[in-house]
């Protein structure tokens, strides 16, 4: 669990949601995008390996991603336009974040340092 002055992004990928805890509380819980079928988003516990306010993947034809927060290589917690699809699984492997949620994200964890932040995704 996050301990006192820090950020917890959990995100459960059966029911395809992030709970944001900081300082200890639980203070958002936003749906999410995790991979589709015959993709993987991976689970473990990481922390910031990267921040971008606007990334575009080298990957995927160029596809904007704002608010990128890399955590495992090439996988990324980031803001998305298919805002229809948050809920469920839709992504390459990503964590696809309603574009607000992502601006928040980002800016809460520019603002106290990429060290503040523990990324744990669970199956």
């Amino acid at each position: 669990m996050a301990k006192a002055a820090d950020i917890l992004a959990h995100i459960d990928l059966s029911d395809q949601h992030m709970t944001l805890v900081i300082d200890g509380l639980e203070m958002h819980h936003w749906p999410v995008s995790t991979a589709r079928a015959g993709k993987r988003t991976p689970t473990g516990i990481y922390g910031v390996e990267a921040m971008h306010r606007m990334h575009y993947s080298t990957l995927y034809n160029n596809a904007p991603m704002p608010h990128s927060i890399f955590f495992a290589g090439n996988y990324a917690i980031h803001g998305t336009d298919q805002i229809s699809r948050l809920g469920q699984p839709a992504s390459a492997g990503c964590v696809r974040l309603h574009p607000d949620n992502a601006q928040l994200l980002y800016e809460l964890v520019r603002a106290r340092g990429p060290q503040s932040l523990t990324i744990e995704i669970v199956p």
